[in-house]
């Protein structure tokens, strides 16, 4: 029987200090924290995982579900005109979650069937849990060469809202089958329930766990599609299925609604379409083009740069080299043309911000944050705000700080449509750590007083630290005893950035922030606990911003 270990729940905590805890979300203080401390919290995850394992397999989710774990449901943008929800967890459950979840990974991988595309575990991936050559890009140029001939027929279809609708109790039986005792079984299940506000059914966006329990999820119906002859290849919930002809399109369709209703599942009908293989050919080769020669380059191109790698400056070098040979501001133009744009390809070029040297870079914020502009790229938000905040903290582009400053300073009064949900607020936020001005303290301490959101009051938070806005972190500290324990921790860091005062107000508060920072599993016996790495790594970075 495979085992839950230490290094599963490292695995954990690197990745979430690499990637953050929610790739729907911006990176926060916790990502930082975790990256710092993973070992620390690893190790007190792992003491947790043995004290439940000590005890018998039946008082698992019990002694889970006695507990309080701090998790908030978030609304973001999803596509240009709609929205989905999305969940916030709180650090040490992230990572004590995602540790079970990649022992789980690491369970099956030799057992999933090859036409599943969707993250393949990396066991020798030293800063990455999945394979990154099982892409999506991969997957459908994979589907080209199954359609190959033009005597065939293909479906293309999903799965209506998927994670939505992922039973806790077929999941729950597919984890004991891996890991027999029930012990893993009943603790995913548990948090799950929480996650779900007591609902039997439906996973938390964003995270890796989430990835790993679907692909789990999946797994049956998998081989139970292989059984029966179909040619297919499946990316999450997206599935080509190959056929000889129609008819037999139109059966292999049936074939897999039988296979998914089996589980509580159905296809997406008005996503569901049969075409010849050569209309889907020249459908995909076109969605992986892109319009354009230099369009088709840059979509591409894999931005992803690793800063761990042996040659990660010739690396990097030769990105921006290959960015500098394309037409980036001509693309947005371009885009902008178009009645809906290219949500990836707009991803791509805010990737390639951070690539371009100063002037050429404003040139294009300039044009992705005018008001207009911002709207008709409002589906790849999260995309445009990193790729500013990623200038905009980059010393190397001083020199266009300030103009930087001016347009993100306009989005409230000028855009204020798109930020009405907590991701969006969110992402826009972060872009404002640079520094301080007139309007955008007005904006945050708005937000703060008007947000129902932990997650949101506590990236105002962090604005006034980064800010060392005194006077706003003096009406917080006043509310002390009516905050709750994450935004009580976001108000300790902040405390170091105001010197004497601060102090004070350590001094003051640290039997109670002692308290707040438990999570009601530690030993007396135990060496590290989440209260103690936190307020260590809080004395530790008290000087980074």
């Amino acid at each position: 029987m495979p085992e839950v270990t230490l290094h599963h729940f490292l695995r954990a905590a690197a990745d979430i200090g690499v990637r953050g805890d929610n790739d729907t979300l911006p990176f926060d203080v916790d990502t930082r924290f975790v990256k710092a401390k993973q070992n620390e919290l690893a190790s007190a995850a792992f003491a947790f995982w043995n004290q439940l394992k000590s005890d018998g397999p039946t008082n698992s989710d019990k002694k889970v579900g006695a507990l309080t774990v701090f998790h908030e449901r978030l609304l973001t943008p999803a596509g240009s005109s709609g929205f989905r929800i999305t969940t916030k967890i709180h650090p040490f459950w992230s990572v004590y979650l995602n540790g079970l979840a990649i022992a789980v990974a690491e369970a099956i991988e030799d057992g999933r069937d090859p036409g599943a595309r969707s993250y393949r575990y990396d066991r020798t991936g030293e800063h990455e849990l999945f394979d990154r050559t099982a892409s999506w890009r991969r997957f459908r140029e994979d589907s080209l060469s199954l359609a190959a001939q033009d005597d065939l027929v293909v479906v293309q279809t999903d799965v209506s809202s998927f994670y939505e609708h992922v039973s806790h109790h077929y999941l729950q039986n597919a984890l004991n089958d891996v890991f027999p005792d029930g012990r893993l079984g009943n603790q995913v299940n548990a948090l799950l329930g929480k996650f779900s506000s007591g609902r039997s059914f439906g996973l938390p966006v964003g995270g890796q766990a989430s990835r790993i329990l679907a692909e789990l999820f999946m797994n049956a119906i998998d081989h139970e599609l292989t059984s029966t002859g179909l040619k297919w290849l499946r990316y999450v919930d997206d599935y080509v299925l190959v056929a000889n002809s129609a008819e037999d399109a139109y059966r292999a369709l049936s074939t897999l609604s039988y296979a998914l209703g089996n589980y509580g599942l159905s296809l997406n009908k008005t996503k569901t379409v049969i075409l010849t293989a050569k209309h889907y050919r020249d459908f995909v080769s076109a969605q992986l083009g892109g319009a354009g020669e230099n369009a088709a380059r840059l979509v591409a191109i894999d931005l992803h740069f690793d800063p761990y790698s042996d040659t990660a400056l010739e690396d990097y070098e030769s990105l921006k080299d290959t960015v500098a040979g394309l037409e980036v501001q001509t693309i947005l133009n371009q885009e902008l043309d178009k009645g809906l744009p290219d949500n990836f390809l707009v991803s791509q070029i805010t990737r390639t911000l951070r690539l371009q040297a100063p002037r050429e870079a404003i040139s294009l914020v300039a044009t992705l944050l005018e008001p207009k502009n911002l709207n008709s790229f409002r589906g790849s938000w999260a995309a445009v705000m990193r790729g500013v905040y990623a200038v905009r903290m980059d010393p190397g582009f001083h020199e266009v700080h300030s103009d930087i400053d001016w347009y993100l300073d306009r989005i409230p009064e000028q855009s204020s449509h798109l930020l009405q949900v907590e991701g969006s607020i969110l992402h826009y936020l972060r872009t404002l750590y640079g520094g301080h001005t007139k309007s955008r303290a007005v904006y945050v301490r708005k937000v703060f007083d008007s947000t129902r959101s932990e997650t949101v009051k506590r990236a105002c938070v962090e604005c006034w630290r980064r800010w060392s806005d005194r006077p706003a972190f003096n009406a917080v500290r006043n509310n002390w005893s009516s905050m709750t324990p994450d935004c009580q921790r976001s108000l300790w860091l902040a405390s170091y950035s105001f010197g004497d005062q601060g102090e004070a107000v350590r001094r003051q508060l640290f039997s109670n922030m002692a308290t707040s920072l438990k999570l009601g599993i530690e030993t007396q016996s135990q060496k590290d606990t989440f209260a103690k790495a936190f307020l260590q790594w809080c004395e530790d970075e008290k000087d980074f911003a």
